[in-house]
């Protein structure tokens, strides 16, 4: 295990929370009678933003817009790597002009937008990662999208991400309605491993993700629970839930620095540290 790692500058894009609300039920946690403090979430987003921007990472933010209360969730806006963008096309009703707001936003960078014609939910689902000691591996590429389904996205937006990309695409399927996005129960740590919890997988996805991933940090459900899972790494910085104690001395164990960051209100609307994250690969 080594006895320090090395973060890697990232770019992200993000989205203030000034229409922030719980307005509507889509997933097990909104409850529309819960009050949301928006004051607070704006202090706790401002507050992650300026972890990742202490430790050297770029933040970009699209321009919120109202009535789209969720426009906040970022990461379920697109899946970009090598400068490509695939959009989303979400599974609610609710949330699908999101995904016309983001695509102005990318056009305007300078980024062709490919619109998924299945419902696909961004990094929501979407998560690239290395492999350790694989053929696959190429220099400065990503070898393989893990990929979930079983809530949200679709098997058929996987086929199409894979033929988007032209890289490797491995389904995940979902089994617990609360962790109903795969970046609630798994995070990469690096280029070449992951963090996540087995049992929001079905038999057969955790054998793979076994295999795959043989020294994988694993998670409790407790740590799920308090949003553990849906966590950003730099390969070195862990931005994780605070109240995901256990897990932060697990990954400290292993060599990464957890930097604490409390986003609680919007774990209301079902949300995270990642959740509020799109990391733009160029």
């Amino acid at each position: 295990m080594p006895d320090s790692r090395v973060p890697r500058l990232r770019r992200f894009l993000v989205c203030e929370p000034r229409h922030f609300a719980v307005q509507y039920a889509i997933n097990p946690w909104m409850h529309p009678d819960t009050p949301v403090d928006v004051d607070l979430a704006q202090d706790q987003w401002q507050a992650l933003i300026r972890a990742y921007r202490t430790h050297g990472h770029t933040v970009d933010a699209v321009e919120p817009v109202a009535d789209l209360p969720d426009m906040v969730f970022a990461a379920n806006s697109a899946l970009v790597l090598a400068g490509r963008v695939f959009g989303s096309y979400f599974h609610a009703p609710q949330r699908r002009p999101e995904s016309t707001a983001y695509e102005t936003w990318f056009k305007s960078a300078g980024f062709d937008v490919y619109r998924s014609e299945s419902v696909c939910e961004g990094e929501g689902d979407l998560i690239p990662v290395g492999l350790p000691h694989s053929r696959l591996r190429s220099s400065g590429g990503t070898p393989i999208v893990l990929a979930g389904t079983g809530f949200r996205t679709t098997r058929e937006a996987h086929h199409e991400v894979q033929e988007f990309f032209g890289v490797p695409v491995i389904g995940l399927k979902l089994v617990d309605p609360l962790f109903y996005h795969l970046d609630t129960a798994l995070f990469v740590l690096d280029d070449e491993n992951i963090c996540y919890y087995p049992e929001a997988f079905s038999p057969g996805s955790r054998e793979v993700l076994a295999r795959l991933f043989p020294d994988a940090v694993l998670a409790t459900r407790e740590d799920a629970m308090a949003w553990g899972l849906n966590s950003v790494s730099d390969g070195r910085h862990v931005f994780v839930s605070p109240y995901a104690e256990a897990l932060a001395d697990r990954l400290a164990d292993h060599g990464y620095v957890p930097v604490p960051v409390d986003l609680s209100e919007f774990h209301k609307a079902g949300g995270g540290i990642k959740c509020c994250t799109q990391e733009i690969r160029s």
